[in-house]
């Protein structure tokens, strides 16, 4: 069954993210950290903050950049979802961006995937020294839509792997979160079903909980997409959630970003 307008507003507003409000994790060892505010033209009148974290040590690392969910920051990579934690580990950068609701995709006034891609990866690469190499993509929730469409649009010579979490999905523009589109032109302008060959041309993963309200359009995106790795197992559009599968998808996404 689609998700309902209802059933949507719970699970992307500020109440599903309330979970998500960290109170500053310390960077964890063997990983260095930095932070700003990006200058961005894709956002008029917007300071977006950005954060990083690499391995200590490790020259040119590859870069995965984590979206948020909507209602969040970019915080929420690090203080509420731990992905710091995974840094040492796997070896990978991460990176993060404040983009407010806008769902990751050009609309009316911004295009915050274009600040993604065009100007944020370009800077950690300039000033941070990260891989020049196709990135990695992660998200949750709204992010984990962002992470599909930045797949979709930007194809495998910018993007090497996608993992999304609980990713917000709708059959029809009727059906999506107030704001996710500015109207129906755009909603079926940025439909990731409409670009499954886009997708199988590339890693994806999905991750989504059995009791997450989106776990039918998740489903159904993995039917279209058959090369998809999909992991639908016991969960909800929860914080908890998303943490819990932390170590997997990092671990996932370091396989396929390897020189």
């Amino acid at each position: 069954m689609p998700v309902t307008r209802r059933e949507a507003l719970a699970v992307l507003g500020a109440g599903a993210l309330s979970a998500l409000a960290g109170c500053g994790a310390a960077t964890p060892a063997g990983v260095t950290e930095a932070s700003g505010t990006l200058a961005t033209s894709a956002w008029p009148g917007a300071r977006p903050r950005w954060r990083l974290m690499r391995p200590a040590g490790v020259a040119a690392p590859r870069l995965v950049v984590a979206l948020h969910g909507k209602g969040g920051s970019a915080d929420d990579a690090f203080d509420s979802v731990r992905l710091g934690d995974q840094v040492a580990r796997t070896g990978l950068a991460v990176a993060s961006v404040d983009g407010a609701g806008l769902y990751w995709h050009k609309r009316r006034g911004s295009d915050t995937g274009a600040m993604v891609m065009d100007e944020l990866v370009p800077l950690l690469r300039r000033e941070y020294g990260v891989s020049a190499s196709p990135i990695g993509l992660t998200g949750l929730s709204m992010g984990g839509y962002g992470a599909l469409w930045l797949a979709v649009a930007y194809g495998p010579t910018r993007v090497a792997a996608v993992a999304a979490e609980s990713a917000a999905l709708w059959r029809r523009p009727g059906d999506s979160a107030p704001g996710a589109f500015d109207d129906r032109e755009d909603f079926e302008a940025h439909d990731v079903f409409r670009h499954a060959k886009a997708l199988a041309a590339l890693p994806v993963r999905l991750d989504c909980g059995t009791s997450d309200p989106f776990i039918a359009a998740n489903r159904a995106l993995a039917t279209a997409v058959p090369s998809i790795e999909a992991t639908f197992d016991a969960g909800g559009h929860t914080a908890e959630y998303w943490a819990g599968h932390a170590d997997a998808q990092m671990t996932w996404l370091a396989a396929h970003l390897t020189d």
